[in-house]
């Protein structure tokens, strides 16, 4: 990790604001009613990092049958209501981007535009990075496909090899990779930190660390 930081890469859920756990209970709700039971630690295997689409062509091979049409915009609203009752930014993101303000940054996610200008309006984040926020819907394949990160790179003007992703799940900092960028893989959430490890990527557990973790990559 030699090369200059021109990009700072954001995931948001699990990242920024701290999502993840009421999706996950969310989806273990969701799943249980459609017949199939998952612990905590499957549902984040299988599904934290992906997109909503993803997701569902899992459920549908699993269960041998198709979901109702309704069922992602049906299963969004249960996110939403969780969300607005008990979502908060990431422990000691706030910080962490008051002093990572010298670096350009922006938001690259498999959540929708709706869902990421509602968290970060809850959270009091959008103003962070209106303008530059991405979605995987935006994309031809998501995580843990590198599409999303190298268009993020290319609308913001900066080299892969320039860039670092800061996630919080399996098939990100594998994105990451797949897309030539150093990754740092927070493990202060969901997220076992050996599913985190690999090449070109620092693993940490504390959001305030990051700044420093950044001077030093």
């Amino acid at each position: 990790m030699t090369k200059s930081i021109e990009l700072v890469i954001f995931d948001c859920d699990g990242v920024l604001v701290d999502s993840e756990r009421i999706a996950v209970r969310v989806d273990a709700m969701v799943l249980a009613q459609l017949g199939w039971k998952l612990t905590e630690s499957e549902i984040i295997d299988r599904f934290v990092g992906r997109t909503m689409t993803s997701m569902r062509k899992d459920i549908e091979a699993h269960l041998g049958r198709s979901l109702p049409p309704t069922w992602e915009e049906e299963t969004e609203n249960r996110y939403h209501e969780a969300l607005l009752a008990e979502l908060k930014p990431v422990d000691g993101i706030v910080e962490t981007l008051d002093a990572l303000a010298h670096l350009p940054a922006c938001v690259a996610s498999s959540g929708s535009h709706g869902k990421m200008r509602l968290t970060l309006g809850i959270t009091g984040l959008f103003s962070n990075f209106e303008g530059r926020i991405f979605s995987a819907t935006e994309v031809e394949r998501g995580k843990p496909a590198p599409d999303l990160f190298l268009h993020a790179a290319q609308r913001m003007g900066v080299a892969p090899d320039r860039c670092v992703v800061v996630e919080d799940s399996q098939y990100g900092v594998q994105a990451a990779r797949a897309a030539g960028m150093r990754a740092f893989g927070y493990s202060g959430g969901l997220t076992p930190a050996q599913w985190l490890e690999g090449p070109d990527t620092v693993v940490f557990d504390d959001m305030r660390t990051l700044p420093a973790l950044l001077a030093a990559g």
